[in-house]
């Protein structure tokens, strides 16, 4: 059943995250999948099962370091370091879930970032 909604933005959210959701669901790699709030970016790599296999957030003690966190530069450290974490599960081809969100700014940082640290997609 899918939720009602008043707010006009989170429907239309929404909307975008199950298309790009449906197509990426075809296929039988790990899927690294971003949500990014106002303060915070996460990231996870998940199975074709839909388990989650790591994550990584601005949140994680690791990442955060005491510097600010919702900017370009956090989502940087996050994109590093679930590259890292994709390399330590022998991981080095992802689909790239970006939730709904514009390919600009923190997703965009994040996805270059862990690009550069070795992960394909």
């Amino acid at each position: 059943m899918k939720k009602k909604s008043s707010n006009e933005k989170a429907r239309k959210w929404r909307a975008r995250r199950s298309r790009v959701r449906s197509s990426l669901d075809s296929s039988d790699r790990v899927r690294l999948t971003v949500f990014r709030s106002a303060k915070h970016i996460y990231a996870q790599l998940i199975d074709a099962d839909g388990r989650t296999l790591g994550s990584v957030s601005t949140r994680s003690a690791g990442v955060a370091g005491g510097g600010a966190t919702g900017n370009i530069e956090a989502a940087k450290k996050v994109g590093a370091a679930i590259a890292e974490k994709a390399r330590e599960k022998q991981i080095e081809k992802v689909v790239f879930n970006r939730n709904g969100f514009l390919f600009h700014g923190r997703v965009k940082a994040l996805a270059e970032a862990a690009r550069e640290a070795g992960l394909q997609f």
